[in-house]
């Protein structure tokens, strides 16, 4: 009786795998009902094949979000400023040659930097925005020139922001600004 009982659990578990195996191996898929076919549509994230319009409309919301953060630097307005990164303990960033900050100190110095401006001109030079599904990087060259004092400050940077799409939405998880050589 015993054997009995091991068989069937046995038969139970092995069913219950080859359930999940199936359903595991249809998702994702679209089936044919006319041909009866099986049609699976990946996406190459890196030549972004079969989704090129998908490709094209996250790179027009993120260019949207882009200029939202710049018209909110230029509006002095640090909250619309700080809206657009999703702070928490994955939030990374890099700035002038130092340790790694975190969405504390990045929170901070872009509070601090918003405030001390009086004006804000700014240039994307070599804009390039590429799209990993619900990842983006976006890289450019920096030419900005805050008004601090007075005084309009030239800044030359290789920026990288990495973006990633929360409830449909693009928000930046990592900043990364070097120092630019233009001379």
């Amino acid at each position: 009786m015993a054997i009995t009982a091991k068989y069937k659990i046995m038969k139970t578990k092995l069913n219950l795998i080859v359930l999940v195996t199936l359903l595991y191996i249809t998702t994702g898929c679209d089936v044919n009902t006319e041909n009866h076919e099986i049609e699976t549509q990946e996406v190459d994230l890196v030549t972004n094949q079969l989704a090129t319009n998908e490709f094209h409309v996250a790179q027009a919301e993120i260019q949207t979000v882009l200029d939202g953060i710049f018209k909110a630097i230029q509006d002095k307005d640090a909250d619309k400023l700080i809206s657009y990164h999703i702070y928490g303990p994955k939030f990374t960033e890099f700035r002038d040659s130092q340790l790694r900050f975190d969405s504390q100190a990045n929170e901070e110095f872009e509070r601090g930097f918003v405030g001390a401006i009086s004006g804000f001109d700014y240039n994307l030079g070599d804009l390039k925005i590429d799209v990993f599904g619900n990842v983006a990087v976006v890289t450019f060259h920096a030419d900005f020139r805050p008004t601090i004092g007075g005084q309009v400050i030239q800044i030359w940077e290789s920026t990288t922001l990495v973006f990633l799409r929360v409830k449909g939405e693009w928000k930046i998880t990592h900043e990364h600004h070097s120092p630019l050589n233009v001379g």
